[in-house]
Parts: structure tokens; sequence; C-alpha cells
């Protein structure tokens, strides 16, 4: 989020268990690689998640106004 200024949304406030969701996959994927450090060989794995605003009403953000 934004730093508090004049005219900024920097507060967000509401219920985040109805307006955002988390899609994660269940599987994970792993690469093996046999030549960067030989004679170890390196294992990377890869989980895939992301996100995002599924209902906007439930979520409302608070905008700063200057005096």
């Amino acid at each position: 989020m934004p730093d508090v200024a004049a005219d900024s949304l920097s507060i967000a406030f509401g219920n985040f268990a109805h307006g955002y969701v988390i899609a994660e996959r269940n599987e994970t994927s792993i690469l093996r690689d046999p030549f960067t450090n030989k004679p170890f060989v390196h294992f990377y794995a890869v989980k895939r998640i992301g996100g995002a605003v599924m209902n906007s009403e439930a979520i409302k953000l608070m905008k700063f106004a200057a005096s």
C-alpha cells in the first residue's frame, strides 16, 4: 500500500475472506540440474500460487484528504 499522503488510497478494510481468493495448484514441479555444480546435483522446486479480487464490494479503500 502507498504511504499516507493527500489523495492517496492507503488503507484497505473489509471482509477479505469474501473479497479475495487465493488459488493454489496441487502439483509441485521439480527440475533436476546435474550440470551446474559438478559433482553435486541441484534440485529446483516450483509451486504456482496466485490470487485475485473476487468481490470488490467486500473490500473498501480509505482515501485521505488534505486540510
